[in-house]
C-alpha cells in the first residue's frame, strides 16, 4: 500500500497522547494530588490536547472532501473508522474535563479520569481494527496489529511521560521510565513478531486468481494503462526492496534501543536533553515504523498491475 503521511502523523500523535493521558491517570491513582500535581497534571493534559488536535488536524489532509468528514461517524455500528471518529473527540473532551476540573480544584476528577482512561483504551483498539479487520490484506490481519498499535502508543507516551516528569514531578520520574521501558521492550517483542509472520505469509491470491482465468501458464506483458491511475498510485508504494529492508532496520534501532539507551543515560546525568532525546528519536522510529506498516501491506490487485508498459 502507499503510506499515506496523514495517517502516519494521526496514528502516531494520538498514540502517543493517549499513552501520556493513561501515564497522568496513572499518577492521578498513585498519588494524592496535590496543588504541584494538579500543576502537573494539567500541563500534561495541554500536551495531550495539543497532540490530539495536532493528529485531528493532519487527518483532514487525507479526505478529499473534509467538509463531509461527520459523514464518517453515521456507519458506527459496522465500522471501525466511524467508531475512532467517535471515540477521538470523546477522549479529547474527557481530557479537557479532567484539566478543567484540576484547574478549578473541584469535580470529579478522579471519575473523569478514569472514563478518558476507558476512551484512551478503545481508541487504540478502534484505530487499530480499521485495519486489522482487513482481511484481504494478511499483513494487517492479525492480533498483533492491535497489540502493536496499543504498545507503541503507551510507550512513547510514558516516554513523553518521563520528559515532562523531570520538569515538573521529580517523584514520578523512576516510575515513569520503568514503564515507559517495559512498554517499549514489550512492543519491540510484539513488533519482531509481526515482522517474522508477515515474512511467511504467503499469497493467497494469484494472477489467474486476480483475472479470473484458469490457465496454467499466464504471463502479463503490460500494466494495462496508457499512464497513471488511483490503482497503480494509492495500492502501491513504488519503493525497492532495499528502500523497505532501510526503513526496517531504522525503525527496529530507533523505536526500541536507541531511546532506552538515552533514557538510562538520561537518569543517571539527570539530564533532561538526554530524556527529551530518548522521546524525540523514538517519535522519529514511529514515523518510519507506521510507515514501514502501510508500505509492507500488500494488496491483492498488484497482481494485475504489477507490470509497468
Amino acid at each position: 500500500m502507499k503510506p499515506a503521511f496523514s495517517v502516519i502523523f494521526l496514528t502516531t500523535l494520538i498514540g502517543a497522547a493517549q499513552g501520556l493521558f493513561l501515564a497522568l491517570y496513572l499518577a492521578e491513582l498513585l498519588l494524592q494530588p496535590d496543588p504541584t500535581l494538579r500543576g502537573f497534571l494539567i500541563t500534561g493534559d495541554i500536551v495531550v490536547l495539543a497532540l490530539s488536535g495536532l493528529g485531528l488536524i493532519a487527518s483532514f489532509f487525507h479526505l478529499g472532501r473534509p467538509e463531509r468528514a461527520w459523514r464518517t461517524a453515521t456507519m458506527w455500528r459496522t465500522s471501525w473508522l466511524s467508531r475512532e471518529v467517535i471515540v477521538l473527540p470523546v477522549f479529547m473532551a474527557g481530557v479537557f474535563l479532567h484539566a478543567l476540573s484540576h484547574y478549578l480544584g473541584q469535580g470529579p476528577a478522579a471519575l473523569i479520569g478514569l472514563l478518558t482512561a476507558l476512551a484512551s483504551l478503545a481508541l487504540y483498539v478502534s484505530t487499530a481494527m480499521i485495519y486489522a479487520s482487513i482481511r484481504f490484506l494478511q499483513e494487517w490481519a492479525s492480533p498483533l496489529t492491535v497489540a502493536n498499535y496499543t504498545l507503541l502508543g503507551l510507550a512513547s507516551g510514558f516516554t513523553l511521560a518521563t520528559v515532562l516528569a523531570a520538569v515538573a514531578a521529580p517523584e514520578l520520574v523512576a516510575v515513569y521510565a520503568l514503564l515507559a521501558a517495559v512498554f517499549t521492550l514489550a512492543g519491540f517483542i510484539t513488533r519482531t513478531a509481526s515482522l517474522l509472520r508477515n515474512a511467511r505469509l504467503a499469497p493467497k491470491s494469484t494472477l489467474q486468481t486476480a483475472i479470473g482465468i484458469k490457465h496454467p501458464r499466464i504471463v502479463q506483458k503490460s500494466q494495462g494503462f496508457m499512464g497513471g491511475a488511483f490503482n497503480t498510485r494509492e495500492f502501491f508504494h513504488g519503493k525497492s526492496a532495499a528502500m523497505l529492508r532501510s526503513v526496517k532496520w531504522s525503525f527496529l534501532l530507533l523505536v526500541f534501543p536507541l531511546p532506552l539507551l538515552f533514557m538510562v543515560a538520561g537518569l543517571q546525568t539527570g539530564s533532561l536533553p538526554m530524556l527529551a532525546a530518548a522521546f524525540a528519536l523514538q517519535y522519529i522510529g514511529l514515523l518510519a515504523e507506521r510507515w514501514f506498516f502501510f508500505a509492507q501491506a500488500n494488496h491483492p490487485q498488484n497482481l494485475y498491475y504489477q507490470t509497468i508498459a
